[in-house]
């Protein structure tokens, strides 16, 4: 597959928001070293763009972003694409209202992962934002589409934008790369806060009507 002209200023575009995406991801502290990615999705064609794996978030510039079909092909770029590339291309293909990925390691949200326990929903931030619990996605070695199916997996049954793969570390998923990255800040930052709350006692869950209340009217009423 070539990139024509009349995908080229889209890619062109998303190269240059995934780069500066990538940004965010280090000025919230939700990566280490050259861990973590960003990905979107070309829309209305099957195609991504995705960090390169190993460098140096310093380092990356829009042209550096790699561009790949949604089987993990590259399409156009002169470095080797994400570990997780693999499994980014299997949520594209099977969750078609997402237009972006994010991968981090943040370090509470991965502590739960670690011990393999979904977030409770004990603040009503939760409730807008993820509408319950970040689930749990089972154990999947990186490489290949396992973890993509994973993800998958376990968001068809939940109506959470983030999941905690069991060892490994959240992913969250949005309607664009943009939606994505603040889906991870804010899973990184309930993760930290019940973390808290369980050192100090016994959070309150919140009723599930109550939950199902304040995620519709943070996702059809708030804002602008």
């Amino acid at each position: 597959m070539t990139i024509t002209a009349d995908v080229a200023t889209s890619v062109r575009a998303l190269r240059e928001e995934v780069c500066r995406l990538h940004g965010e991801l280090t000025r919230n502290q939700l990566v280490s070293w050259t861990a973590g990615n960003v990905s979107a999705r070309v829309p209305g064609h099957d195609l991504m763009v995705i960090k390169p794996s190993g460098v140096a978030y310093d380092d990356l510039t829009p042209e550096s972003m790699v561009v790949c079909d949604l089987h993990g092909e590259v399409v156009d770029g002169d470095l080797s694409p994400s570990s997780d590339t693999a499994a980014a291309a299997y949520v594209y293909r099977h969750l078609p209202e997402v237009g972006g990925i994010v991968h981090t390691h943040s370090p509470y949200a991965t502590a739960w992962a670690a011990r393999g326990e979904p977030v409770p929903c004990v603040l009503t931030m939760m409730a807008d934002e993820f509408g319950g619990e970040i689930p749990v996605g089972p154990f999947a070695l990186i490489g290949d589409d396992a973890i993509g199916r994973g993800i998958v997996q376990t968001l068809q049954s939940s109506s959470s934008c983030a999941v905690l793969m069991q060892n490994h570390g959240p992913f969250t998923v949005g309607k664009d790369a943009r939606a994505a990255v603040k889906a991870a800040v804010m899973c990184e930052d309930v993760a930290r806060t019940v973390h808290i709350a369980r050192q100090i006692g016994t959070p309150i869950p919140i009723a599930e009507a109550d939950v199902a209340s304040l995620f519709d009217r943070y996702q059809n009423v708030y804002g602008q």
